[in-house]
């Protein structure tokens, strides 16, 4: 079954693709992947910032290919999606193998584990 994980376009993992599409500080998920040969976007990876996208995403140049991002309202925000992402891939399939963490100093809970 083919999965969504609710972001539109993707864009090359590289610092000025990044700067260009990331334009304000925020809290946000992305997901990190690859463009297959039918053109579809494979996520291998995904996860969030409590409150700056951008530079989280920067970590992962040359580790991945490609990425897609939507900005969170908040960082609770940005933990929930995370979290629904976590419970929803399959992860023999995704490089992500343990439940995101909550945000620092919050005493968040995933709303998927209850």
């Amino acid at each position: 079954m083919k999965r969504s994980i609710g972001m539109k376009s993707s864009y090359a993992l590289t610092a000025k693709s990044v700067d260009d599409e990331i334009t304000k500080i925020s809290a946000g998920n992305f997901a990190l992947g690859f463009e297959s040969k039918s053109g579809l976007f494979v996520v291998q990876n995904y996860g969030r910032s409590d409150t700056d996208l951008n530079h989280e995403i920067k970590n992962w140049i040359g580790k991945y290919k490609r990425f897609k991002f939507f900005y969170a309202s908040s960082p609770k925000s940005a933990f929930e999606k995370e979290c629904k992402n976590y419970h929803t891939f399959d992860k023999d399939k995704i490089d992500n193998k343990t439940h995101p963490e909550k945000p620092e100093n919050t005493e968040y809970t995933c709303p998927y584990c209850q």
